[in-house]
């Protein structure tokens, strides 16, 4: 019975040891699978570290997208004048072109929109040719009329014929400056000589004179040059100088 005893006794001893071994190992294990995640973590935040570093340090480039930008388109606003003194110093009244205008309307005198421009009076200008008590513009006759946009062969006249006296004298119609001599020559090849005549505000080339010179300022009124003899190439014309806008407008409204 003693002996039976002994043997339980030992049995449950050598039980109970192996339950305690057992309990150790699996503690063990855990806490090495443990180290083993903690190393692993450690690892991972040491390569992310040196990454960043690397892209401070310019050894690896870090590309990031580019914003796009919309480009606006600059409006080009040209200027107008701060008030109306361009158009009254020069005898016109600023006013919407929809209004008539007697004379001629021009560009860029007048402040505020654009439909808004000068109106210049009729008769503008001087008298052009000395000894005439106004500007008589060429009727009919055998070689055509004067009137601007009468036909001149298979086109128009872009200019206006006044009746002048052969070797009389031509005035400036305004003041401004001489530019120099112009040509011109008709669809039968016969050319005209003159001078042209501008200003702040004008321009105009006046053909069939022989100018006193051809720069320099000039007054309203002075005397240009004489007019030059049609009736030698042209048996039975009127005698008369050609005045054209340089733009080919109808210079009409100022004369």
């Amino acid at each position: 019975m003693m002996r039976m005893l002994l043997r339980v006794c030992l049995i449950a001893a050598l039980l109970a040891c192996y339950v305690l071994l057992s309990c150790a190992s699996e503690h063990e294990k855990r806490k090495g699978e443990e180290f083993q995640s903690n190393d692993k973590n450690a690892a991972s935040n040491i390569k992310v570290k040196r990454n960043n570093s690397t892209v401070h340090d310019g050894k690896s480039k870090l590309v990031t997208p580019r914003k796009k930008v919309k480009k606006i388109g600059s409006k080009i606003i040209s200027a107008r004048p701060k008030g109306d003194a361009s158009c009254t110093r020069l005898g016109g009244i600023c006013q919407p072109n929809r209004y008539i205008c007697q004379g001629r309307y021009l560009k860029d005198k007048c402040s505020g929109a654009k439909t808004r421009q000068c109106c210049m009076p009729v008769g503008a200008w001087s008298v052009l040719c000395a000894g005439h008590h106004n500007n008589r513009v060429r009727a009919c006759d055998v070689h055509g009329c004067g009137a601007f946009n009468s036909k001149r062969g298979n086109g128009l006249h872009k200019a206006v014929d006044l009746v002048c006296d052969d070797y009389g004298i031509v005035n400036a119609p305004f003041s401004g400056s001489l530019a120099g001599p112009v040509s011109r020559k008709d669809p039968a090849g016969n050319q005209f000589d003159g001078v042209k005549l501008l200003s702040d505000v004008h321009c105009v080339k006046i053909f069939n004179i022989r100018p006193y010179q051809y720069i320099g300022p000039v007054a309203q009124g002075e005397a240009l040059g004489y007019l030059l003899p049609l009736q030698e190439r042209f048996s039975g014309i009127t005698s008369h100088m050609e005045l054209q806008m340089c733009d080919s407008t109808d210079p009409s409204p100022f004369i």
